[in-house]
């Protein structure tokens, strides 16, 4: 592992609070967290091949979006090539994420240059992680983590984060095929946000979450079959209105790929179900 940067050393584009969500706002999105219903997804199509070299698999955890919804049979949002039938119009965000997002808003616009963001930016979309271990009977995986990757929507990313303190490590390649030299890493604390912008940290560099503690005892009420949460991030980012589509107007193929999952929120959301008879 190389000798990670001292402060002065990294490239700007890092912004860390361990403060930021305060009791009341906690209190709030523990309330809403227990009105929804995270699901399982497949990380491919199950009607199309899988890349080669891959096969099917589930992700690692429960998840939940809102203001778009990428699912991951669709591959992500992957500009500039990936960005058609990729991001199906979700949710919008309740009071206390819409709150919390226009405070996140007004600090990207006061901290970072214009050039660390694309016109129009603003945090338009969230994925909703559940971390913590699957249940399958009496057997209990940690499967707390998340590989590494990149963020491909563009401008800034802000990261709201509740529960266990979770290890955060920004990676490169140092050689071909490789992510293993550790160039940052930040515990990822309870109520905190973490922001990242910037060529070298959105673009040069990886990012994963290595592993998330047990030390506090936290354990979230969320209603998943399966699973046990232990932490719940919050990632905010930007998708282009263009790219955003109502399920209605999915291509043929996108929209037999999601509809087992919209079918799924809809027995709890009155929004999907909404969605789902534009369709018909």
């Amino acid at each position: 592992m190389k000798t990670l940067p001292r402060r002065s050393e990294r490239p700007p584009g890092l912004h860390y609070d361990p403060g930021f969500v305060g009791p009341r706002d906690y209190a709030a999105i523990l309330a809403w967290l227990g009105t929804i219903h995270p699901i399982w997804e497949n990380r491919f199509s199950d009607r199309r091949p899988q890349p080669e070299g891959q096969a099917q698999r589930q992700l690692l955890r429960p998840v939940y979006w809102l203001g778009n919804w990428q699912f991951a049979c669709l591959d992500y949002y992957r500009p500039p090539a990936g960005v058609e039938n990729r991001c199906v119009k979700a949710e919008p965000f309740p009071p206390v994420l819409a709150k919390l997002v226009k405070r996140i808003e007004d600090l990207v616009h006061r901290k970072y240059p214009p050039e660390a963001m694309p016109d129009g930016w603003r945090c338009n979309t969230c994925l909703v992680n559940m971390y913590g271990d699957r249940l399958e009977g009496k057997k209990r995986t940690d499967v707390a983590r998340v590989g590494e990757h990149k963020d491909f929507e563009p401008g800034p990313v802000a990261s709201v984060s509740l529960g266990e303190r979770a290890l955060f490590q920004f990676v490169e390649s140092t050689r071909p095929g490789s992510r293993d030299a550790v160039v940052l890493q930040q515990w990822l604390d309870d109520g905190s946000l973490q922001i990242f912008a910037g060529r070298y940290w959105k673009q040069q560099v990886f990012h994963r979450v290595q592993r998330v503690d047990h030390c506090a005892g936290a354990k979230f009420d969320i209603k998943v079959d399966g699973f046990e949460t232990r932490r719940v991030n919050f990632t905010f980012r930007y998708v282009p209105d263009k790219h955003v589509v109502p399920f209605r107007e999915l291509a043929t193929e996108a929209k037999e790929d999601v509809k087992r999952y919209m079918e799924a929120l809809a027995q709890h959301s009155e929004w999907f179900a909404d969605a789902l008879e534009a369709e018909e």
